[in-house]
């Protein structure tokens, strides 16, 4: 059975994050492996992608990391300095990135995920980062288990450890940013954080739903879409201040989405659910696959050519002939 709830951990986890101190500095301490150079890596389990023009970065289980310039149509396995689960990449342009994983692991590359640097390896905190974003090529955060909230100010050299809410430790799924820049956070048990000065407070928004949101997507203006377990989708038109279900015919974990170029909309999720929207997220045909994998993420490739991103690794599908039943 896939088990894509990868950041499940010991339960001692939470005890041991209540005693240390938030502000720590950073365990720099270099793993003693390197990822093993796989030929089947790109159909491994697969987490995360990003893309800045010609390239594009994959990340997921055993440390693989994979790059291409052509679209997706090959693929090269960096060797990179560790052999933890990793679960997220930000691409800052073609040459600057990060990405983040199991054992609090930050990498950071400067030529295109040709080669990496462990900046941060913390296992035993046994907390793992589920997602990392930039505002620049100094400032960014990284979020994870039991209320993890990092930010660095020097490219990921150094690490602060905050806190989002002084009662809630709940783990933290997904940075979003909308046009507007609000920031915002999807977490466990139904909690959604939002920040309107730049991450410097949060608050907590109200839920619609009581389960884990794994997405936030931003659409236009103050229009998002709100995303996790059970096929839960939700729709605000006042930046977070309501909420409004969307159906979706699934009962699916939601775990992905983006907007194409001409507008359309699509989640993606297990089960190998597509759910696929042309009037701006107002309704949701769902278009599942039937391979029923799971895919945790897409890329917009052009031309109606999409990237997933998930259990079977990476794969290209022709939006058209997912529409039209081919």
């Amino acid at each position: 059975m896939f088990l894509l709830f990868c950041w499940i951990f010991s339960a001692g986890s939470a005890t041991l994050l209540a005693q240390t101190d938030r502000s720590e500095q950073t365990n720099q301490t270099s793993p003693s492996h390197y990822s093993v150079i796989a030929p089947l890596a790109e159909k491994s389990l697969l987490l995360d992608a990003a893309r800045r023009k010609g390239l594009i970065l994959a990340v997921g289980e055993r440390g693989h990391i994979l790059r291409s310039e052509d679209r997706g149509q090959s693929w090269t396995q960096a060797r990179v300095p560790t052999q933890t689960t990793l679960t997220a990449v930000y691409l800052h342009d073609q040459k600057l990135g990060w990405v983040v994983g199991h054992d609090g692991v930050v990498l950071r590359t400067e030529d295109g995920g040709r080669s990496w640097t462990l900046l941060r390896n913390v296992p035993k905190d046994e907390l793992p980062l589920l997602d990392v974003w930039f505002r620049d090529d100094r400032e960014g955060y990284a979020l994870g288990a039991y209320g993890l909230f990092l930010h660095t100010r020097d490219a990921g050299e150094s690490w602060e450890r905050k806190k989002v809410h002084p009662l809630d430790d709940s783990h933290l799924n997904h940075f979003a940013v909308t046009s507007a820049g609000h920031y915002f956070l999807s977490a466990e048990a139904g909690n959604i954080y939002r920040s309107l000065d730049e991450a410097k407070t949060w608050e907590r928004v109200p839920s619609p739903y009581e389960g884990s949101f794994f997405g936030v997507l931003p659409l236009d203006g103050d229009l998002l879409l709100l995303f996790g377990l059970r096929g839960h989708l939700f729709q605000s038109r006042d930046g977070g201040d309501t909420w409004q279900a969307l159906k979706t015919d699934s009962q699916a974990l939601l775990l992905g989405g983006t907007v194409l170029e001409d507008g359309t909309v699509i989640i993606v999720g297990m089960d190998g659910v597509i759910l696929i929207s042309h009037d701006n997220s107002q309704h949701f045909r769902l278009y599942p696959q039937p391979d029923r994998k799971g895919i945790t993420g897409l890329l917009d490739l052009g031309d109606r050519q999409l990237l997933l991103i998930g259990e079977e690794g990476l794969r290209s599908l022709s939006l058209t002939d997912l529409e039209s039943g081919k």
